[in-house]
C-alpha cells in the first residue's frame, strides 16, 4: 500500500550530466529539460544567482562579486557543491517535478540514473553519487556515457555482435565496441567540443591579437567550423578585444582557417576510434564492415566529422537521428532495469 502511494508523488529521473549541457529525461515523458552546465553564484555567501541558460548569459559578462562557473570539467564534477546545487535545480525544476511541494519528503525524492564518462575512477563516481543524493535524489545508479548513447539511438546492443557508438560531447570523446549488452573495447580522450573551443581561442590571439570568449569560440565552430572541406569555403566576422591596443576589434575570419585550427582535437578523435578499432576481434570487425559506427554528441555535429572518420577507418559512418538527447534517451530506457542495477549497486 504505501509503495502504491508512494509511487503517485515520486518519480525516475534519468540525468546527461554533460560538460557543456544537461538533459532531464523523465519516466514516460521523455526529454524534459535541456539546459547549458552553467551556474551563477555570490562570490562571497556562495549564494546561487542563476543556473543554466540564465547563468550562461552571464559567461563573460558578470561584475566582480559575480561568478558564471562550469561546474564539470572533462566529464567529471570539478566543483561539488556548485554539482549540487545545479543537480537540485534539475531535480526540483517544475518541468521534472510539477508537485515541488511534495519533493521535501523523503516518500517523494526520485531514483536517478546518471550517465558518466567511461573513463572516471572510483573516486569521481562516488563523487557523482554523493552529489546526486545532496541534491535530493532517494538513490543514483551510474550509467557509462557511450552505452547508453548505444541504447539511445537504438543499437542492437543485446544482441552477439559487435555496434560501435561514437559519443563526442564537450569534455570527452567515448568511443565504444559493444555486443551482448556489455562493453567488449572502450577509450575515453578528454579531446572534444572544450578542446576545439580551446584551439579556436588560441588561434585568434596567435594570429589576429585578438582575445574572444568560450562563448564566441563555440559560435565560431558551430557556424563555419569542419573537419573535413565542405568544397564552399566560408567566411564570419568576429568581434573581441584587441590584446595590443585594449580596445575592441572586428576581424574577419574563413572556414579554411579554422578547420586548421581544429586539426589537433579532431585528429585526437580519429585516432582514438582507430585505437579502439586496432584492438578489435576479428570476429566483431568484420561485423562493424557491415553495421560501421554511429556518432553521436552534441560535437558530433561538427561539419564533415563523420566524413573524415569513414576516410581513416574505411567502414561507413552515421550520425543519429538525434545526436545531442542520445545519452539521455538511453538513460531513460536503462529506468526500465532500474530496480535490479538498485539491488547490484546499492552502497
Amino acid at each position: 500500500m504505501f509503495s502504491k502511494f508512494k509511487g503517485l508523488f515520486s518519480t525516475d529521473i534519468g540525468i546527461d550530466l554533460g560538460t557543456a549541457n544537461c538533459l532531464v529525461y523523465v519516466k514516460d515523458r521523455g526529454v524534459v529539460l535541456r539546459e547549458p552546465s552553467v551556474v551563477a553564484i555570490e562570490e562571497k555567501t556562495k549564494r546561487v544567482l542563476a543556473v543554466g541558460k540564465e547563468a550562461q548569459r552571464m559567461l563573460g559578462r558578470t561584475p566582480g562579486n559575480i561568478l558564471a562557473i562550469r561546474p564539470m570539467k572533462s566529464g567529471v564534477i570539478a566543483d561539488f557543491d556548485v554539482t549540487k546545487a545545479m543537480l537540485s535545480y534539475f531535480i526540483h525544476h517544475p518541468e521534472v517535478c510539477p508537485m515541488r511541494f511534495w519533493s521535501n519528503y523523503s516518500f517523494a525524492k526520485p531514483r536517478v540514473v546518471i550517465a558518466v564518462p567511461g573513463g572516471i575512477t572510483e573516486v569521481e563516481k562516488y563523487a557523482v553519487i554523493d552529489a546526486g543524493k545532496a541534491a535530493g535524489a532517494s538513490d543514483v545508479v551510474l550509467v557509462e556515457e557511450p552505452m547508453a548513447a548505444a541504447i539511445g539511438v537504438g543499437l542492437p546492443v543485446a544482441e552477439p555482435a559487435g555496434s560501435m557508438i561514437v559519443d563526442i560531447g564537450g569534455g570527452t570523446c567515448e568511443v565504444a565496441i559493444i555486443s551482448l549488452s556489455g562493453i567488449v573495447h572502450s577509450r575515453s580522450a578528454r579531446s572534444a567540443g572544450d578542446a576545439m573551443d580551446a584551439c579556436i581561442v588560441g588561434h585568434m590571439r596567435r594570429v589576429y591579437n585578438l582575445l574572444i570568449g568560450d562563448r564566441t569560440a563555440e559560435e565560431i565552430k558551430m557556424q563555419i567550423g569542419s573537419a573535413f572541406p565542405t568544397g564552399q569555403e566560408t567566411t564570419m566576422e568576429v568581434r573581441g578585444r584587441d590584446i595590443v591596443a585594449g580596445l575592441p576589434k572586428t576581424m574577419t575570419i574563413s572556414s579554411e582557417e579554422i578547420r586548421d585550427s581544429l586539426t589537433e582535437p579532431v585528429s585526437n578523435i580519429v585516432e582514438t576510434v582507430k585505437t579502439t578499432l586496432g584492438n578489435c576481434e576479428p570476429e566483431l570487425a568484420a561485423d562493424l564492415v557491415d553495421r560501421g559506427i554511429v556518432l553521436s554528441g552534441g560535437s558530433s555535429l561538427l561539419r564533415g566529422l563523420d566524413k573524415l572518420i569513414a576516410q581513416e577507418t574505411g567502414l561507413p559512418v552515421t550520425l543519429a537521428d538525434d545526436p545531442l538527447s542520445a545519452v539521455a534517451e538511453g538513460t531513460g530506457q536503462v529506468m526500465s532495469q532500474l530496480d535490479v542495477l538498485l539491488k547490484n549497486t546499492r552502497r
